[in-house]
Protein backbone atom coordinates (compact mmCIF):
# COMPACT_ATOMS: atom_id res chain seq x y z
CA UNK A 1 0.00 0.00 0.00
CA UNK A 2 2.79 2.41 0.94
CA UNK A 3 4.52 1.94 -2.40
CA UNK A 4 1.33 2.56 -4.37
CA UNK A 5 0.46 5.55 -2.21
CA UNK A 6 3.89 7.09 -2.84
CA UNK A 7 3.51 6.49 -6.57
CA UNK A 8 0.14 8.26 -6.71
CA UNK A 9 1.42 11.14 -4.56
CA UNK A 10 4.61 11.58 -6.61
CA UNK A 11 2.62 11.58 -9.85
CA UNK A 12 0.28 14.38 -8.74
CA UNK A 13 3.18 16.30 -7.19
CA UNK A 14 5.06 16.31 -10.49
CA UNK A 15 1.91 17.41 -12.31
CA UNK A 16 1.24 20.27 -9.88
CA UNK A 17 4.83 21.51 -10.21
CA UNK A 18 4.13 22.28 -13.87
CA UNK A 19 0.77 23.99 -13.45
CA UNK A 20 1.79 27.63 -13.06
CA UNK A 21 4.49 29.90 -14.38
CA UNK A 22 6.05 32.89 -12.63
CA UNK A 23 6.73 34.58 -15.98
CA UNK A 24 3.97 37.21 -15.80
CA UNK A 25 3.51 40.75 -14.48
CA UNK A 26 1.39 39.37 -11.60
CA UNK A 27 4.38 37.32 -10.42
CA UNK A 28 3.57 37.63 -6.73
CA UNK A 29 0.14 36.08 -7.29
CA UNK A 30 1.70 33.01 -8.91
CA UNK A 31 4.25 32.81 -6.09
CA UNK A 32 1.48 32.88 -3.49
CA UNK A 33 -0.52 30.21 -5.34
CA UNK A 34 2.49 27.94 -5.64
CA UNK A 35 3.56 28.60 -2.05
CA UNK A 36 0.45 26.93 -0.67
CA UNK A 37 -0.23 24.44 -3.47
CA UNK A 38 3.28 22.99 -3.28
CA UNK A 39 3.64 23.11 0.49
CA UNK A 40 3.35 19.34 0.82
CA UNK A 41 0.55 17.55 2.58
CA UNK A 42 -0.83 14.04 2.20
CA UNK A 43 -2.36 14.64 -1.26
CA UNK A 44 -5.14 12.33 -0.07
CA UNK A 45 -7.79 13.70 -2.42
CA UNK A 46 -5.89 13.40 -5.73
CA UNK A 47 -4.63 9.99 -4.56
CA UNK A 48 -8.26 8.90 -4.17
CA UNK A 49 -9.08 10.26 -7.63
CA UNK A 50 -6.28 8.26 -9.25
CA UNK A 51 -7.03 5.11 -7.27
CA UNK A 52 -10.74 5.08 -8.13
CA UNK A 53 -9.93 5.76 -11.77
CA UNK A 54 -7.70 2.70 -11.94
CA UNK A 55 -10.15 0.64 -9.89
CA UNK A 56 -12.80 1.34 -12.58
CA UNK A 57 -10.44 0.35 -15.40
CA UNK A 58 -9.20 3.82 -16.34
CA UNK A 59 -5.75 5.31 -16.82
CA UNK A 60 -4.62 7.26 -13.74
CA UNK A 61 -2.48 9.56 -15.91
CA UNK A 62 -5.63 10.78 -17.67
CA UNK A 63 -7.21 11.55 -14.29
CA UNK A 64 -4.40 13.89 -13.22
CA UNK A 65 -6.20 17.11 -14.30
CA UNK A 66 -9.17 16.01 -12.17
CA UNK A 67 -6.83 15.26 -9.26
CA UNK A 68 -5.10 18.62 -9.66
CA UNK A 69 -8.48 20.36 -9.70
CA UNK A 70 -9.54 18.83 -6.39
CA UNK A 71 -6.18 19.70 -4.80
CA UNK A 72 -6.46 23.31 -5.99
CA UNK A 73 -9.91 23.65 -4.47
CA UNK A 74 -8.67 22.08 -1.25
CA UNK A 75 -5.66 24.42 -1.12
CA UNK A 76 -7.76 27.51 -1.77
CA UNK A 77 -10.04 26.48 1.09
CA UNK A 78 -7.05 26.19 3.45
CA UNK A 79 -5.71 29.62 2.46
CA UNK A 80 -9.07 31.23 3.17
CA UNK A 81 -9.67 29.14 6.31
CA UNK A 82 -6.41 30.47 7.80
CA UNK A 83 -7.29 34.15 7.24
CA UNK A 84 -7.79 36.50 10.24
CA UNK A 85 -11.50 36.78 9.43
CA UNK A 86 -11.87 33.01 9.85
CA UNK A 87 -9.49 30.87 11.95
CA UNK A 88 -6.59 33.35 12.04
CA UNK A 89 -3.88 30.65 11.94
CA UNK A 90 -0.16 31.36 11.75
CA UNK A 91 1.04 27.98 10.46
CA UNK A 92 -0.09 25.44 7.90
CA UNK A 93 1.85 22.29 7.04
CA UNK A 94 4.73 23.52 9.17
CA UNK A 95 5.11 26.82 7.29
CA UNK A 96 3.77 30.33 7.89
CA UNK A 97 0.26 30.65 6.46
CA UNK A 98 -0.19 32.36 3.12
CA UNK A 99 -1.43 35.68 4.49
CA UNK A 100 1.50 35.85 6.92
CA UNK A 101 3.89 35.73 3.97
CA UNK A 102 2.06 37.65 1.23
CA UNK A 103 -0.51 39.71 3.10
CA UNK A 104 -4.26 39.27 3.39
CA UNK A 105 -5.23 40.75 0.02
CA UNK A 106 -2.84 38.57 -2.00
CA UNK A 107 -3.83 35.51 0.03
CA UNK A 108 -7.50 36.09 -0.76
CA UNK A 109 -6.70 36.52 -4.45
CA UNK A 110 -4.42 33.46 -4.49
CA UNK A 111 -7.32 31.40 -3.14
CA UNK A 112 -9.68 32.91 -5.71
CA UNK A 113 -7.22 32.14 -8.50
CA UNK A 114 -6.74 28.53 -7.38
CA UNK A 115 -10.50 27.97 -7.34
CA UNK A 116 -10.81 29.33 -10.86
CA UNK A 117 -7.76 27.36 -12.06
CA UNK A 118 -9.35 24.17 -10.78
CA UNK A 119 -12.12 24.38 -13.36
CA UNK A 120 -9.58 25.21 -16.05
CA UNK A 121 -7.88 21.94 -15.13
CA UNK A 122 -11.12 20.01 -15.54
CA UNK A 123 -11.64 21.57 -18.97
CA UNK A 124 -8.19 20.58 -20.24
CA UNK A 125 -8.54 16.89 -19.37
CA UNK A 126 -8.12 14.70 -22.46
CA UNK A 127 -11.33 12.82 -21.81
CA UNK A 128 -14.74 12.63 -23.52
CA UNK A 129 -16.70 15.86 -23.18
CA UNK A 130 -19.55 14.23 -21.25
CA UNK A 131 -17.12 13.09 -18.55
CA UNK A 132 -15.66 16.58 -18.24
CA UNK A 133 -19.14 18.11 -17.93
CA UNK A 134 -20.06 15.57 -15.24
CA UNK A 135 -16.81 16.36 -13.39
CA UNK A 136 -17.67 20.08 -13.45
CA UNK A 137 -21.11 19.30 -12.05
CA UNK A 138 -19.76 17.14 -9.21
CA UNK A 139 -16.92 19.45 -8.20
CA UNK A 140 -19.05 22.61 -8.28
CA UNK A 141 -21.75 20.88 -6.21
CA UNK A 142 -19.28 19.58 -3.61
CA UNK A 143 -17.17 22.75 -3.40
CA UNK A 144 -19.89 25.40 -3.45
CA UNK A 145 -22.76 26.65 -1.37
CA UNK A 146 -24.29 23.19 -0.96
CA UNK A 147 -20.94 21.62 -0.12
CA UNK A 148 -17.69 22.89 1.37
CA UNK A 149 -18.47 26.62 1.38
CA UNK A 150 -21.84 25.92 2.95
CA UNK A 151 -20.08 23.82 5.59
CA UNK A 152 -17.69 26.67 6.34
CA UNK A 153 -20.63 29.01 6.94
CA UNK A 154 -22.32 26.49 9.25
CA UNK A 155 -19.03 26.00 11.10
CA UNK A 156 -18.60 29.73 11.74
CA UNK A 157 -22.22 30.09 12.83
CA UNK A 158 -21.77 27.15 15.22
CA UNK A 159 -19.02 29.00 17.11
CA UNK A 160 -21.72 31.21 18.63
CA UNK A 161 -23.65 28.38 20.31
CA UNK A 162 -23.69 24.72 21.24
CA UNK A 163 -24.80 22.49 18.36
CA UNK A 164 -26.93 19.37 18.30
CA UNK A 165 -25.52 16.05 17.14
CA UNK A 166 -27.32 16.45 13.80
CA UNK A 167 -25.82 19.90 13.26
CA UNK A 168 -22.27 18.66 13.90
CA UNK A 169 -22.77 15.92 11.30
CA UNK A 170 -24.18 18.50 8.87
CA UNK A 171 -21.06 20.65 9.23
CA UNK A 172 -18.67 17.72 8.75
CA UNK A 173 -20.46 16.26 5.74
CA UNK A 174 -20.07 19.59 3.93
CA UNK A 175 -16.87 21.14 5.23
CA UNK A 176 -14.67 18.00 5.04
CA UNK A 177 -16.73 15.22 3.55
CA UNK A 178 -17.88 16.95 0.37
CA UNK A 179 -14.42 17.35 -1.18
CA UNK A 180 -13.43 13.79 -0.28
CA UNK A 181 -16.63 12.64 -1.96
CA UNK A 182 -15.81 14.74 -5.03
CA UNK A 183 -12.31 13.24 -5.19
CA UNK A 184 -13.62 9.67 -5.22
CA UNK A 185 -16.42 10.40 -7.69
CA UNK A 186 -14.06 12.24 -10.06
CA UNK A 187 -11.93 9.12 -10.30
CA UNK A 188 -14.93 7.04 -11.35
CA UNK A 189 -16.01 9.72 -13.82
CA UNK A 190 -12.52 9.92 -15.38
CA UNK A 191 -12.62 6.19 -16.03
CA UNK A 192 -16.15 6.25 -17.44
CA UNK A 193 -17.44 4.13 -14.56
CA UNK A 194 -21.08 3.18 -14.10
CA UNK A 195 -23.67 4.41 -11.60
CA UNK A 196 -23.14 1.48 -9.24
CA UNK A 197 -19.43 2.27 -9.04
CA UNK A 198 -20.10 5.97 -8.48
CA UNK A 199 -22.57 5.23 -5.67
CA UNK A 200 -20.04 2.88 -4.07
CA UNK A 201 -17.31 5.52 -4.35
CA UNK A 202 -19.62 8.09 -2.75
CA UNK A 203 -20.51 5.72 0.11
CA UNK A 204 -16.83 4.95 0.70
CA UNK A 205 -16.06 8.67 0.73
CA UNK A 206 -18.89 9.49 3.15
CA UNK A 207 -17.60 7.06 5.78
CA UNK A 208 -13.94 7.79 5.10
CA UNK A 209 -14.56 11.54 5.32
CA UNK A 210 -16.41 11.17 8.61
CA UNK A 211 -13.65 8.99 10.09
CA UNK A 212 -11.04 11.47 8.83
CA UNK A 213 -12.77 14.45 10.46
CA UNK A 214 -13.27 12.66 13.78
CA UNK A 215 -9.56 11.77 13.77
CA UNK A 216 -8.77 15.43 13.04
CA UNK A 217 -10.84 16.44 16.06
CA UNK A 218 -8.95 13.95 18.24
CA UNK A 219 -5.57 15.17 16.96
CA UNK A 220 -6.51 18.73 17.83
CA UNK A 221 -6.80 17.54 21.44
CA UNK A 222 -4.00 14.96 21.78
CA UNK A 223 -1.89 15.53 18.64
CA UNK A 224 1.67 16.79 18.27
CA UNK A 225 1.80 20.29 16.72
CA UNK A 226 5.21 19.57 15.18
CA UNK A 227 3.94 16.44 13.40
CA UNK A 228 0.70 18.14 12.37
CA UNK A 229 2.47 21.24 11.07
CA UNK A 230 -0.14 23.48 12.69
CA UNK A 231 -1.29 24.55 16.14
CA UNK A 232 -3.34 22.19 18.31
CA UNK A 233 -6.06 23.11 20.77
CA UNK A 234 -7.54 25.67 18.39
CA UNK A 235 -10.90 23.89 18.22
CA UNK A 236 -11.53 23.70 21.97
CA UNK A 237 -14.45 26.13 21.68
CA UNK A 238 -15.83 24.64 18.48
CA UNK A 239 -18.57 22.06 18.12
CA UNK A 240 -16.36 19.05 17.37
CA UNK A 241 -17.01 15.32 17.66
CA UNK A 242 -14.64 15.15 20.63
CA UNK A 243 -16.61 17.85 22.43
CA UNK A 244 -19.79 15.95 21.64
CA UNK A 245 -18.70 12.40 22.50
CA UNK A 246 -15.25 12.39 24.14
CA UNK A 247 -12.03 10.86 22.79
CA UNK A 248 -12.72 7.18 23.54
CA UNK A 249 -16.19 7.16 21.97
CA UNK A 250 -14.73 8.97 18.95
CA UNK A 251 -12.13 6.24 18.49
CA UNK A 252 -14.93 3.67 18.42
CA UNK A 253 -16.77 5.75 15.84
CA UNK A 254 -13.67 5.96 13.64
CA UNK A 255 -13.34 2.18 13.62
CA UNK A 256 -17.02 1.73 12.78
CA UNK A 257 -16.95 4.26 9.93
CA UNK A 258 -13.76 2.71 8.54
CA UNK A 259 -15.46 -0.69 8.39
CA UNK A 260 -18.41 0.90 6.57
CA UNK A 261 -16.04 2.49 4.07
CA UNK A 262 -14.32 -0.83 3.40
CA UNK A 263 -17.67 -2.58 3.03
CA UNK A 264 -18.71 -0.10 0.32
CA UNK A 265 -15.82 -1.32 -1.84
CA UNK A 266 -17.36 -4.79 -2.21
CA UNK A 267 -18.67 -3.95 -5.69
CA UNK A 268 -15.08 -3.67 -7.01
CA UNK A 269 -12.85 -6.58 -7.99
CA UNK A 270 -9.52 -5.46 -6.52
CA UNK A 271 -10.05 -2.82 -3.83
CA UNK A 272 -6.98 -3.75 -1.76
CA UNK A 273 -5.25 -0.38 -1.98
CA UNK A 274 -8.31 1.65 -0.96
CA UNK A 275 -9.07 -0.87 1.80
CA UNK A 276 -5.59 -0.57 3.27
CA UNK A 277 -5.65 3.20 2.84
CA UNK A 278 -8.82 3.44 4.92
CA UNK A 279 -7.30 1.35 7.71
CA UNK A 280 -4.05 3.35 7.63
CA UNK A 281 -5.89 6.62 8.28
CA UNK A 282 -7.31 5.25 11.55
CA UNK A 283 -3.94 5.49 13.31
CA UNK A 284 -2.47 8.54 11.61
CA UNK A 285 -0.57 11.17 13.60
CA UNK A 286 -0.84 14.04 11.12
Amino acid sequence: MESELNCYAARIEAYLQKCFTDDAPQKELFEAMRYSLLAGGKRLRPVLTQAFCELCGGNAEEALPFGAAIEMVHTYSLIHDDLPCMDNDDYRRGKPTNHRVYGEATAVLAGDALLTAAFSQLARAKLPAERVVEAVRVLSLCAGELGMVGGQVLDMDAEKRECTEHEVYDIQSRKTGALISAACQLGVIAAGGNETQQRAASAYADSLGLAFQIEDDILDVVGDAQKLGKAVGVDDKKNTFVRLYGVEKCREMINAETEKAVSALSVFEKPQFLTELAYSLVSREC
